[in-house]
């Protein structure tokens, strides 16, 4: 009987990439690894196991306290369960964490992971710490695909979506390093997270919400929304499900005010235009003078620094009667870049355009330059050396530390 080929499997555009899903990849020795998991996930996962509904759930309110709030890797460690239990366990799961093929820190104190997965591909997050403050920028994907001229990161092809258990892994990885266990509010260093590494979080959905529930969960690591900031370059259509779903603080990434200037350095304004961005973001659930949403704008030498730019976008946030602040971005620089650093009198200018207008515009102090760190840099050191150079870089530090 001949029947109809199947249509073809949609391909991931320029502007608009069609998310398909993939099954997660398996570890190499067929265990289950735990982080990610809801806490209904969890008890799920130990019932099929094989342990009995009851104990299902009391295990996984114990093995989940243990997970998020005193960061224990090890069952062995988990003392309110019989001992007797823990080879079982150690023998079907795991609590794991991303591979850090590099780590650098900066002159500035900024650290840089460049972190690997199980099936060998690669990302990166960031910590920069402040005086009052300390921010992880979390990646949601492994490359981009907005393709974002002035973006280093855009420059690399998407390679797939991070999993919930990739996206929370970041900061239990970032709370390993700086000892930031047991978990406990006050006196933390990493009080603040960005989604604002590589990709674009809209595009990863489904797994950037699971991830942030789990940050969020009082149970747990329990970092309150209002300190979560979640950037977007303008996928409009998933943007009030964001604010309703997870609603955390949302930031934009403006960097031009009228149609031909963003349709050449955001690619995605070709799809969805300023208009229905910023009628999104006044739609958007939870913003108000309190949680003000953040327009991020880079500023780029003689392409979209100008008075007259400072002052459309002035009449374009106060049109849609936005409860905003503007956060300009010095451009940071990268081998190949089409564009130039404004003059910081040309960006000192533009701020007292909008701080004129009567909306904040303070200046973002370039973090982790030196270690290609900076907003906008993010680019696997994997497309700049070789594999085997990775490894081999490795294997040579495993042997200093014997």
């Amino acid at each position: 009987m001949l029947t109809e080929p199947a249509a073809p499997m949609p391909i991931p555009g320029h502007i608009d990439p069609v998310p398909v899903p993939r099954a997660a990849a398996t570890r190499p020795d067929g265990r289950i690894d735990l982080i990610g998991l809801s806490k209904e996930q969890l008890r799920e996962t130990l019932a099929a196991a094989g342990l009995e509904p009851r104990q299902a759930k009391l295990r996984a309110k114990q093995i989940w306290h243990w997970i998020y709030n005193r960061g224990a890797t090890d069952f062995a460690l988990m003392t309110d369960i019989a001992k007797a239990q823990h080879p079982w366990l150690t023998e079907r799961f795991v609590i794991g964490r991303p591979e850090v093929v590099e780590a650098q820190v900066s002159s500035d104190g900024t650290r840089k992971w460049l972190l690997r997965s199980p099936d060998g591909q690669d990302y990166e997050a960031v910590f920069i710490p402040d005086a009052d403050r300390g921010t992880l920028c979390v990646s949601s994907q492994v490359g981009c695909t907005l393709n974002c001229t002035f973006c280093h990161t855009g420059t690399m092809r998407l390679v797939r979506n991070l999993t919930a258990g990739e996206i929370v892994g970041q900061v239990m990885l970032a709370r390993d390093s700086l000892g930031e266990w047991p978990s406990q509010p006050e006196g933390r260093m990493l009080t603040n997270i960005v989604m604002m590494g590589m990709g674009e979080p809209l595009y990863n959905f489904d797994a950037v919400r699971d991830a942030l529930k789990l940050v969020m969960d009082g149970d747990g690591l329990a970092l309150s929304k209002r300190r979560i900031t979640l950037s977007t370059s303008g996928v409009v259509p998933m943007m009030a499900r964001a604010g309703e779903e997870i609603g955390v603080n949302l930031a934009v990434s403006l960097h031009a005010v009228t149609k031909e200037v963003r349709d050449e350095i955001v690619p995605l304004n070709r799809k969805y235009g300023i208009e229905q961005l910023l009628q999104a973001c006044a739609d958007y659930p939870g913003a108000n003078n309190a949680r003000r949403i953040t327009f991020e704008y880079v500023m780029l030498k003689d392409k979209n620094d100008s008075d007259a730019e400072a002052h459309e976008l002035v009449r374009l946030l106060r049109h849609y009667q936005l409860p905003a602040k503007v956060n300009l971005i010095p451009f940071n620089p990268w081998p190949g870049a089409a564009y130039d650093t404004s003059t910081p009198e040309r960006v000192r200018r533009f701020s007292e355009i909008i701080f004129e207008g009567g909306i904040s515009a303070p200046v973002r102090t370039p973090r982790g330059r030196d270690i290609d760190a900076a907003c906008g840099q993010l680019k696997t050191a994997a497309e700049k050396k070789s594999r085997a150079e990775l490894d081999r870089i490795a294997a040579e530090k495993q042997a200093a530390l014997g």
